[in-house]
């Protein structure tokens, strides 16, 4: 059997977003969203997930490129100027490894975001980074830590196989997986030691901002046994802060696509949330959906 967990990120990053996120789970496939608990549309986001109930929510930990939920004050080694969370990666890498005050605000911060989201009254389906920044190891180890105290159960991998990317476009390379390889290695023993589970494999790097409906729906076709995760990017038009080249509208279209519903109404395939399907997974049993969680197929 095959379980899909199909993954918005970004909810509340804009109303846009969110009315794409809507969209997508009330006419297409859209099982779960990553939210961003600080960002401007953070409330209307929680607003509208208590609308859906079977949409589920995880935490999109917002820790670079971005603004903290707390005051910039007290994170003020991983801010700039204007008060927001520092974008390059690299360089919040090494001041995370080289000042213990900034890794005490870093774990202030992850706290912040995790109560925050404790306080919407939403249930907590998953967990993870913006630009995957919780491949790092100091990240990966407070996202644990702290997860746990907030009910954290299951956490986003980056593994994306190349061979099944080329089984729907045979010139794709998967350059961005065999980076990120040993990282990748070192969350997943991480996971597993705490207990946390994630899918099998992951689609959406390769593809970041560019999940079209041909892709999405070859996608599908082909995915192999187990769980896997697609995460998209969907929105109903441009917004502030939009990624340069993102294809929003495209990912939003590619989701609620009839050929991509069809896709998903294979008898061998479960749609669901993290928490729908990764209970197999922690005791070993066949992947099968959970009465009144799962979806068969769209709506």
């Amino acid at each position: 059997m095959k379980g899909l967990i199909v993954t918005a990120d970004d909810f509340g990053a804009a109303r846009e977003v969110n009315d794409a996120v809507e969209a997508a789970h009330r006419r297409g496939i859209l099982t779960a969203a990553s939210l961003m608990i600080g960002a401007p549309a953070a409330a209307d986001a929680v607003e509208r997930a208590r609308r859906m109930p079977a949409l589920r929510v995880g935490l999109h930990l917002v820790l670079v490129a971005g603004r903290p939920v707390l005051p910039p004050a007290a994170v003020a080694r991983l801010v700039d100027e204007a008060g927001c969370l520092r974008s390059d990666l690299a360089r919040v890498g090494a001041l995370l490894a080289g000042s213990r005050e900034a890794r005490r605000q870093l774990a202030a911060e992850i706290t912040a975001q995790f109560a925050a989201f404790r306080d919407t009254g939403l249930a907590l389906d998953h967990c993870n980074a913006h630009r995957h920044f919780h491949l790092h190891p100091l990240v990966a180890r407070l996202l644990c830590e702290i997860g746990a105290r907030f009910g954290l159960r299951a956490v986003r991998l980056p593994l994306e196989p190349a061979s099944v990317l080329r089984r729907v476009e045979p010139q794709s390379r998967g350059a961005a997986g065999l980076l990120l390889g040993p990282w990748v290695r070192a969350l997943r023993m991480r996971l597993r030691a705490r207990g946390l589970l994630a899918p099998d494999r992951v689609f959406g790097l390769r593809w970041s901002g560019q999940m079209t409906r041909l892709r999405l729906h070859g996608l599908i076709r082909v995915l192999p046994p187990g769980v896997s995760e697609i995460y998209l990017h969907p929105a109903t038009g441009g917004f502030a802060g939009a990624a340069p080249g993102y294809r929003y509208r495209e990912e939003l279209e590619a989701l609620t696509a009839p050929e991509v519903r069809d896709a998903c109404r294979d008898p061998a395939l479960r749609l669901g949330g993290f928490v729908d399907f990764l209970r197999d997974q922690a005791s070993g049993e066949p992947l099968s959906a959970p009465a009144g969680r799962a979806r068969r197929s769209a709506t």
